[in-house]
């Protein structure tokens, strides 16, 4: 039993972060109960790759041993042991600096949009602080994306899903776009072939490492900036396996077939993650796993898998996978072959699974998050398996049994 308490839900730009230096430090405060045992302290931050400077953090003014320099390209989870006697209850400070003069070293993730932030930063070396004009360019206002979990405790249910109303407008407006045979009724298989191969040959696949603009969740804005190859301020767009997942489930709600957003990783501090859909399957009252971006389906003996039979089955899913007519296009990216087969097939991608636990991003656009799949995993919209919280996920909140993975879709997308 642990419980984990934050402030945010990590929705973060990676561009618009906050820079850790020797007068730029950070401050969070986190209200805590009382607790008698060690705590693990979250920080999502990234290490500059010719950084060999340690992030230095104080609890409550006194200094914790520091987080070594761990280089890597995007914001990572940084987790720390944290004393029981350091903490008390009511407000606990938590302070975060680096020792370089120059903003070369640390970021700190920064969620923007809160209105009386718990974080300020301070330019002076903690002399004087602020809640505002945060962020290395001093112009938003926001939350650090710092978390604690405490042993004592237990952490609430997973929220029920969100579903997008099957009347919302632009799921009409999106069937239009899609193709004859995917808008017929008839059984599910063909209709979810046709959405995958037509998804997967819209756009080239594109992630953060030439491109530096996340496209929303919006499928109308995915498909229009992928083609382009222009998405805001007429920048290269970020479009990837995020995007396929969400367009395809928001191209399956347009049709009639409930989808959800399915997002999977070997481990939490890696990179061999990916992001699909999970489509329902009335013939066989099963979520089964239909990845958009690599045009793929798996079968066993002609009856279409569900994430925990794939996950079931070994080291080796080549010989389950069937693959669409947007595979070959994908491929053609030299990038996304080596990925195939050395994540995708030998299995490694799916060790972890989690769901996306709302999809009325039409109707909703501000819950979608700002750069999914651009940092290491830490939205808390994601609800993950329950074994997964003893194996490195305590900074997320909430993780569930089968009952909430293998719950069928509610009216009236039932």
């Amino acid at each position: 039993m642990s419980t984990l308490y934050y402030t945010e839900a990590g929705n973060i730009v990676p561009t618009l972060c906050e820079e850790l230096t020797a007068s730029r430090q950070a401050r969070k405060v986190l209200h805590l109960p009382a607790t008698g045992a060690p705590a693990q302290l979250f920080v999502l931050a990234r290490c500059y790759p010719e950084n060999a400077l340690p992030l230095r953090v104080a609890v409550n003014g006194s200094e914790l041993p520091a987080a070594p320099a761990a280089p890597a390209p995007p914001y990572m989870w940084q987790t720390l042991t944290l004393p029981a006697r350091l903490l008390v209850a009511g407000h606990n400070v938590f302070e975060l600096w680096a020792d370089s003069p120059a903003m070369n070293s640390w970021s700190l993730a920064l969620e923007h949009g809160h209105r009386d932030p718990q974080s300020s930063i301070s330019s002076d070396g903690g002399q004087s602080w602020r809640n505002e004009r945060m962020g290395y360019l001093n112009v938003g206002r926001g939350e650090y994306v710092v978390r604690v979990r405490l042993a004592e405790g237990q952490d609430p249910a997973p929220p029920p899903p969100i579903w997008e109303s099957p009347a919302e407008p632009r799921l009409q407006r999106l069937r239009e776009l899609l193709p004859p045979e995917a808008r017929r009724p008839g059984p599910t298989l063909p209709r979810v072939r046709a959405l995958s191969a037509w998804v997967s040959t819209q756009w080239e696949y594109r992630n953060s490492g030439p491109a530096a603009q996340y496209a929303p969740w919006d499928p109308e804005t995915i498909l229009a900036w992928g083609k382009a190859q222009s998405g805001h301020d007429g920048r290269l767009p970020i479009v990837m396996c995020v995007h396929y997942g969400v367009t395809m489930a928001l191209c399956c709600l347009a049709v009639g077939i409930p989808a959800r957003c399915a997002v999977f990783t070997e481990d939490i501090g890696g990179f061999n993650g990916h992001f699909t859909t999970e489509v329902w399957f009335r013939e066989c009252a099963k979520w089964v796993m239909v990845d958009a971006n690599m045009d793929a389906i798996l079968f066993r003996e002609r009856v279409p898998l569900s994430v925990t039979e794939i996950q079931q089955s070994g080291r080796d899913l080549s010989g389950l996978v069937e693959w669409g007519p947007g595979h070959a296009f994908q491929v053609r990216n030299p990038a996304i072959d080596q990925w195939v087969q050395n994540v995708f097939l030998p299995n490694r991608c799916f060790r972890h699974r989690s769901v996306w636990r709302r999809n009325d991003f039409l109707s909703h656009p501000e819950c979608g998050p700002a750069g999914h799949g651009s940092t290491a995993y830490c939205e808390t919209d994601m609800v993950w398996e329950s074994r997964d919280l003893q194996e490195g996920f305590g900074m997320f909140p909430f993780f569930a049994g089968p009952d909430y993975f293998d719950a069928p879709p509610p009216p009236p997308w039932a």
